[in-house]
């Protein structure tokens, strides 16, 4: 009987091991499926976590989605406002009074690129710096300040110095509202944004004769500048791109922000078809008590008998287009032109 009882034990002691290692082998089965799973997740969002740019220097793994934010660079400042994305410092002095950063007491201000204070981009900590245009000048300065942020520089360059500034603005528009579409997970937002662009592109386009002469000027501080063919400020590119016939063309013109010096008789000499006017004192919010540039024109004795202006046929850029060089600012300007070429 003692026996018996021993080996009932010794097959209860057998039975009972066998269940601990089949329920061991399930638990390890499913805790290499749940690792596995885990791990894969985990993959994912390491490679959703940022994203490769390519900007004016190169290449730059950006994060996405990123918290602390300083933008620098007066093409993205209406893109960024109309995504709802926060930011945490810009230069307020070169901005239009009316993109929500400026009025909000909680973004810091970098001040006017002549004379920024850089250390208040160290002070917010950034993850990422967006450079370009005016600030373009202090890249290097902005990646030391600030080792651990993706610094990205999306200017494009379409000054006197641009072999295709037409070409280069276009691409450039697009290229970088795509980088900050990846960056902001804003992708169909951006998608938009350049259907818009190729769209008010085409219109202008279309509603050209080919054979009319176009003069561009920038009125700053009640005075004319000329916005040369290709180079000048704003409207120079845009010859490129609509194959314009310049009513004038001066040899050594430049991309300066006041344009060429001209005189109102050489204006009056060339009569040109269609004046393209740059307000740059309305984009700058120093200078509201500035004549505005529709003033200017139709004060200037000079002008009155051109074509341009007996017949109405002036395009003003919108008012805060110098400050605000945004994508959203060219669609709108190419609409505007569409429809005064078209009427």
């Amino acid at each position: 009987m003692k026996r018996f009882r021993i080996f009932k034990l010794s097959i209860l002691v057998v039975l009972f091991a066998l269940v601990l290692m089949a329920c061991s082998d399930s638990t390890n089965n499913e805790t290499e499926e749940v690792t596995g799973e885990v791990s894969e997740d985990v993959t994912e969002q390491v490679n959703e976590d940022t994203v490769e740019i390519t900007d004016a220097h190169g290449t730059v793994s950006v994060p996405v989605n990123p918290e602390n934010v300083v933008a620098l660079d007066n093409r993205t400042f209406e893109t960024l406002a109309d995504w709802g994305i926060d930011l945490a410092a810009v230069p307020k002095p070169v901005m239009p009074a009316d993109i929500s950063y400026v009025g909000d007491d909680s973004v810091q201000d970098v001040g006017n690129h002549r004379e920024p204070n850089l250390e208040v981009i160290a002070a917010v900590d950034p993850d990422l710096v967006i450079v370009g245009q005016r600030f373009s000048g202090y890249y290097e300065d902005i990646k030391a300040l600030v080792p651990n942020a993706a610094v990205i520089d999306l200017n494009f360059d379409v000054s006197e110095e641009a072999a295709t500034p037409g070409e280069n603005l276009i691409n450039g528009f697009k290229d970088y509202t795509i980088a900050l579409g990846e960056i902001f997970d804003k992708t169909e937002e951006a998608a938009q944004l350049i259907s818009d662009f190729d769209q008010a592109i085409e219109d202008v386009k279309s509603a050209y004769n080919g054979a009319d002469t176009v003069m561009s000027i920038v009125v700053s501080g009640g005075g004319i500048g000329f916005s040369a063919p290709q180079s000048g400020r704003v409207w120079g590119p845009l010859y490129d791109i609509f194959e314009w016939s310049p009513a004038l063309e001066v040899d050594g013109s430049s991309s300066d922000h006041e344009g060429d010096d001209i005189s109102v008789e050489a204006i009056a000499q060339s009569n040109p078809d269609w004046l393209f006017v740059l307000d740059r004192d309305a984009g700058v919010s120093s200078t509201e008590d500035a004549t505005p540039a529709q003033d200017v024109i139709d004060n200037s004795p000079a002008l009155q008998n051109i074509t341009a202006v007996t017949e109405d046929k002036i395009v003003y850029a919108p008012d805060d287009t110098y400050t605000n060089e945004s994508i959203q600012t060219f669609i709108e300007l190419f609409e505007e032109i569409a429809n005064a070429l078209a009427n």
